[in-house]
């Protein structure tokens, strides 16, 4: 059995985290964040489907080895091996679940900046005066 997975190219450049808290930088790190996880639960998807295939294929192979009268032990391996994979299949479940919560998470955070920084960067950004930093009157 072998497996159609192979690496590839991420689309989404990792987002950095340089301290630098402009509410367009922000933004722009949320939506790299975002756009990873909704990539990495395609991948997950891609696993998922790839495991149960394989494990259908590990539990046919079971059942031809135990038909063609073989050593009992090598229907139990190749048994145990669709019970593993399908086991794995569980596994990949959750972590695409998990990282499907968190992109939710991360779109929901972006909007709620949005919403309580968004008027204040378009003020900020259109004034040709500069304006102070955040906490420059907090002395």
């Amino acid at each position: 059995m072998s497996s159609d997975l192979a690496p590839r190219p991420s689309s989404a450049a990792p987002a950095v985290a340089d301290g630098d808290n402009r509410y367009k930088a922000v933004q722009a790190k949320l939506d790299t964040l975002g756009q990873a996880l909704d990539d990495a639960g395609l991948g997950l998807e891609e696993l998922m489907r790839s495991i149960k295939r394989n494990a259908k294929r590990a539990e046919d192979a079971a059942r031809d080895v135990g038909n063609a009268e073989l050593d009992p032990k090598f229907v139990e391996l190749t048994s145990n091996v669709s019970v593993a994979l399908g086991g794995a299949g569980v596994q990949v479940k959750k972590l695409h679940d998990t990282a499907q919560e968190t992109a939710d998470l991360t779109y929901e955070t972006k909007r709620t900046h949005s919403k309580l920084y968004g008027a204040l960067d378009d003020i900020r950004s259109n004034r040709r005066e500069k304006t102070p930093r955040p906490g420059f009157f907090n002395r």
